[in-house]
């Protein structure tokens, strides 16, 4: 039942570059980046107008979604999910997680954790996961009220084919879909304009014109054209219901193997290549978004002793914007990776925002079994 699902997301990944703000010295050490802002001379450039809301929007979610592995007797199960409350407690489908025997989520920014089942509903297709770790952070926002109709343009989010982070866009192309797949019965679900692939079921799907979760993201048809999403209206009550009263044997036994004794990195050259390009871009993303917490989080720890949190950020509240706007292997094993990255920055100074081109090499590599950037080193172009 597990290989019908997930949505699909093949458009864009968190890679674009972010629009707000980052500060860059053109002096390097051969592990820090300097946290005080000198850009140099740069080439004085008229800005652009600001960015769409709908690229803010996107970025927002996806700190809200997380990929779910699941061990089981037989193998394992990949899907997504997102932060429902302040309780650590993440919303996915049911058979993402059905059988679990030890579960475990990643964030957008490349940690891992372990979480337990709280609450399933096999017929519904809906169940959540209680991540200790993410008690206190942020919940996604939801949407009780809104009346979805056909044409309505829509967000979709989660990991399919184990690509974090991704994103699509389309629209309501159908309501009050009902449909059985196995023992679950999809009553008044909608329809799509986007596929749904392995991976992505749980995934949230977001109103674009609010930017709040409607929906669960849970199956697709065997040609792939549609998805099928259901409404977060017809399940709220039973996850506020879970989240009240967690079911305590379930959480036992979903969390009986352990994620020490059953996961290991799994790593490739070419994953971790990959998941290297990706948490460099997350680090200029949150830059440019003001989110200094998340891109400090994502420095190696020696990184962070050479540099405190709060020099860090001094060294980027005069900026405006940071755009990755190309990036590239150099090398890499199963555990670091070489990666090649050019960047535009805006940075409001005397003579008005000025716009400056840099080059920049990146050493990431495991630490503590997380994605970390241990060093940089750059040069203005």
């Amino acid at each position: 039942m597990k290989n019908w699902i997930a949505f699909v997301i093949s458009g864009l990944i968190l890679a674009s570059g972010g629009f707000a703000a980052y500060e860059l010295n053109d002096r390097w050490s051969a592990s820090v980046v300097h946290a005080e802002s000198q850009l140099g001379s740069p080439d004085i450039a008229l800005k652009e107008d600001a960015k769409p809301n709908l690229k803010e929007m996107i970025r927002e979610s996806q700190k809200h979604v997380v990929s779910i592995e699941v061990a089981l007797e037989d193998g394992t199960s990949l899907g997504s999910g997102f932060l429902y409350n302040d309780k650590g407690d993440v919303v996915t489908n049911a058979h993402v997680v059905t059988g679990a025997l030890s579960v475990r989520v990643k964030t957008s920014d490349m940690s891992i954790h372990p979480g337990k089942v709280i609450g399933i509903d096999e017929e519904k297709d809906i169940a959540v996961v209680r991540v200790e770790a993410l008690v206190g952070k942020e919940p996604m926002a939801v949407d009780k009220e809104t009346k979805i109709e056909i044409g309505d343009q829509v967000m979709a989010f989660g990991s399919p084919l184990g690509l974090d982070n991704t994103v699509t866009t389309g629209i309501i192309s159908g309501v009050d879909r009902d449909m059985d797949i196995d023992s679950t019965k999809y009553r008044g679900v909608y329809q799509i304009s986007a596929p749904i692939t392995h991976g992505n079921s749980g995934g949230p799907l977001v109103l674009e014109s609010n930017g709040k979760v409607i929906g669960i993201n849970s199956a697709g048809n065997d040609q792939g054209s549609i998805g099928f999403s259901i409404p977060y209206l017809q399940i709220a009550g039973m996850i506020e219901d879970w989240s009240l009263n967690p079911d305590e044997e379930l959480a036992k036994q979903s969390s009986s193997l352990g994620t020490d004794a059953v996961f290991t990195t799994g790593y490739t050259k070419e994953t971790f290549a990959a998941d290297a390009q990706y948490i460099v871009q997350y680090f200029y993303e949150s830059l440019s978004s003001g989110d200094y917490v998340s891109a400090y989080s994502v420095l190696g720890s020696d990184w962070q002793t050479k540099t405190t949190y709060e020099k860090f950020r001094e060294g980027y509240l005069n900026t405006e914007s940071v755009t990755v706007t190309s990036s590239s292997v150099l090398s890499g094993t199963e555990k670091e990776a070489q990666i090649s990255a050019t960047i535009e920055a805006w940075e409001n100074r005397d003579e008005g925002t000025v716009l400056s081109k840099y080059s920049l090499t990146y050493k990431v590599k495991l630490e503590n079994d997380m994605v970390k950037i241990i060093s940089g080193k750059g040069k203005k172009l």
